[in-house]
């Protein structure tokens, strides 16, 4: 990490502590959006008899998947989590209630935030997403009923660069 890149994850790290409830306020004034539905990249399923926090254990345990709270919230997003690759770059999985895995590969808000924000140098890396997933994704349909995740929203437990 660069020095400049250090300064910009000291400056987050202070944001961190008042970025939900300056999101909400900027969306209720209008000056901020966010598009309804969910994130284009869809991997599968949640295979049949895997629960989500079995899922959270392997992809944390295993991977270093961890906590994106400061990411959007989809319709009926149960999960956000993300792996950190280094300061510039990450992998961002969504699960949803009925199931659905989608993921994508970004640039970090930490370091790019505007083009972040624009979705600027997001690419579906699938089959990474598969490796990581492994057993806890399937190619075939399955409905499930989850609930969010009760750390959804604990900056305590975000995974940022000098997390990992």
């Amino acid at each position: 990490m660069t020095f400049f890149d250090k300064i910009k994850q000291d400056i987050w790290n202070f944001i961190y502590k008042f970025f939900l409830p300056l999101r909400k306020l900027l969306l209720n004034m209008g000056l901020v959006w966010h598009k309804k539905g969910r994130q284009r990249y869809h991997i599968g399923w949640l295979a049949p008899g895997k629960t989500l926090m079995e899922l959270k254990s392997h992809l944390h345990d295993k991977w270093g998947f961890g906590n994106h709270f400061i990411a959007w919230i989809d319709e009926d997003q149960v999960l956000s989590w993300r792996k950190l690759t280094d300061f510039e770059d990450q992998y961002h999985l969504r699960v949803y209630k009925d199931g659905e895995i989608c993921g994508h590969f970004e640039l970090t808000p930490e370091a790019h935030p505007l083009e972040h924000l624009e979705e600027k140098g997001e690419i579906n890396k699938r089959e990474d997403f598969l490796k990581f997933l492994g057993s806890y994704v399937t190619q075939e349909k399955h409905i499930s009923n989850l609930k969010m995740d009760p750390n959804a929203f604990d900056p305590k437990s975000e995974i940022t660069i000098s997390r990992i």
